[in-house]
């Protein structure tokens, strides 16, 4: 990837405030956040449309963070498109396909950005106004625009949304991602101060959290705008994580010169 930011996504959420440490049951958390999305999917208990859809979201984000996992992540994801029955739960099935197109393009394992716009406006037609979903399905809007329309400026304002909405809600680990991604453009348009401090927002919470998967690209983020020998610290830290998390992200081994 061109940069240390463009490839991640934003958390596989689901229809709470505060979803990426709070919503998931504890045992569930530890293992996602530690790049064990099957394990993950595999301990939530219970059934109907919601199980379905957050199984579904937890093999999706794997398959972003992987590059792995697929026709498991599709197969789930059929699941809980055919246990939708509300305009809210197809919404957010919706949201969860566009996510999982976006994510086999952006790691070119399929062009599928057609499928991924089609499937986010039919999230956007049948989520309503002012929903915490709408956080998570601006955020993704924005990926595509940046990542695969190359629109840095029109992304920009659904980040903007995507942050407010998260904010709102009390979406701490979204908030994380938003924090990156709008640090990201800053950085593009030459904007250091406000860089370094959106990357380190975003740093400080994954720690908080305990967001341990996502930590690694929080800290190669950083490192692009300290100086030494604070960047070499970060990038040190990072390359430790990602080995001890067996190489994932593996979108970041490039950069790391791990590959």
């Amino acid at each position: 990837m061109a940069d240390a930011w463009a490839p991640e996504e934003g958390p596989a959420d689901d229809a709470g405030a505060g979803a990426g440490a709070s919503q998931d049951p504890p045992a569930v958390w530890r293992l996602r956040s530690r790049g064990c999305w099957t394990e993950a999917a595999a301990a939530l208990t219970g059934s109907g449309p919601h199980t379905a859809l957050r199984r579904a979201a937890l093999l999706i984000e794997g398959c972003l963070f992987t590059a792995d996992g697929w026709e498991r992540a599709e197969d789930a994801l059929r699941i809980a498109e055919a246990s939708a029955h509300t305009d809210e739960e197809r919404g957010r099935a919706a949201c969860e396909r566009g996510h999982l197109a976006y994510a086999s393009t952006v790691l070119h394992v399929h062009d599928r950005v057609d499928e991924a716009r089609s499937a986010l406006g039919r999230a956007a037609a049948l989520l309503r106004p002012g929903a915490p979903d709408r956080a998570l399905l601006d955020f993704r809007r924005g990926l595509i625009t940046e990542n695969l329309s190359d629109d840095p400026a029109r992304a920009r304002p659904a980040y903007r949304r995507a942050h407010a909405g998260a904010t709102a809600h009390g979406d701490l680990l979204l908030c994380s991602f938003t924090w990156r991604h709008l640090a990201g453009l800053a950085l593009r348009d030459g904007e250091a101060a406000e860089a370094r401090h959106g990357f380190a927002e975003s740093l400080r919470i994954r720690e908080e959290l305990g967001y341990l998967i996502g930590t690694p690209p929080a800290l190669v983020s950083l490192a692009e705008v300290e100086p030494e020998p604070e960047a070499a610290r970060l990038r040190g830290e990072a390359t430790r994580l990602f080995r001890l998390l067996g190489g994932q992200p593996v979108w970041l081994a490039d950069l790391l010169g791990e590959a």
